[in-house]
């Protein structure tokens, strides 16, 4: 399989290939300082833009990462989530430029997703003895909190650039559609409600937009090495429009990808 790492411009509408990969990564966030992160074959990497080609991120005894990674607001942390020493995925967090890893949950499962803006607080989800849940902590780990879990299936929570909203994926009753909620869990609305399978919601740094992963109907899970799409919808709710179509699906846009100045956003699709 070949990965292309890629760049889509909101300008021109077209997305540019940053980098060729004969192999599997996925996920990329966009470092403000000019690079990108992906993960691949349990390890992290930086991508330079300027000079793209994957560089090892030292994560310490961390090596079986998953895509559920990102960066601190202040670019100086790296929040992952990996297994090598649990059952199943716990958070930890290092240093940006590579580190001992610090475990953040107690608690396993847990997949990190968001990263409050005021630096304070992440997102992510986790089972608790019923379904996949979304969950908030300090960013050491201390006061969980279960903002909800009143679905089937919770996925890829990530907040507004002004810390109001947590937007996230959710299935109710086989239909999988985008939500959004206040952090003390309050205020929950629905913000699709088509035939499309819709999964991981990215809001921009400027509030303006929300960039998410569209399945075809029918899709179970979020399954990679299928023909699925990028939309774009407005922040406040409405109509959604087609970006690109593309193949891929699980390690496209798992988590944050935009661009500081929301002007592009990074994804990945894949050949066979």
């Amino acid at each position: 399989m070949q990965s292309e790492l890629c760049l889509f411009d909101m300008a021109r509408g077209e997305a540019t290939v940053l980098l060729r990969h004969d192999g599997h990564i996925e996920a990329p966030n966009w470092h403000p300082d000019g690079y990108l992160i992906v993960n691949g074959d349990g390890r992290l990497f930086r991508v330079p833009l300027a000079a793209p080609a994957l560089h090892l991120i030292d994560t310490g005894h961390a090596t079986a990462c998953n895509n559920d990674h990102g960066i601190s607001p202040d670019g100086s942390m790296l929040v992952i989530s990996d297994k090598s020493r649990t059952e199943s995925s716990c958070i930890y967090s290092l240093p940006v430029t590579g580190g001992v890893p610090v475990r953040v949950t107690d608690t396993v499962p847990s997949y990190w997703h968001g990263w409050a803006p005021d630096g304070q607080r992440l997102a992510y989800v986790g089972r608790r003895g019923g379904p996949f849940a979304l969950l908030t902590c300090t960013v050491a780990g201390d006061d969980e909190v279960c903002v909800t879990d009143a679905f089937d299936h919770i996925d890829g929570p990530d907040y507004t650039p002004d810390g109001q909203w947590i937007w996230f994926n959710a299935e109710r009753e086989g239909a999988v559609n985008l939500w959004r909620i206040h952090p003390d869990g309050t205020g929950l609305q629905q913000m699709t409600d088509d035939n499309a399978v819709n999964w991981f919601p990215h809001p921009s740094p400027d509030g303006q937009h929300v960039v998410y992963l569209a399945y075809q109907a029918g899709t179970r899970g979020h399954p990679g090495g299928l023909d699925v799409a990028l939309r774009l919808m407005p922040a406040v709710g409405g109509s959604s429009r087609l970006l690109t179509r593309l193949h891929g699906g699980q390690g496209t846009i798992n988590v944050p990808c935009w661009a500081p100045d929301s002007a592009r956003f990074a994804f990945m699709r894949y050949l066979a």
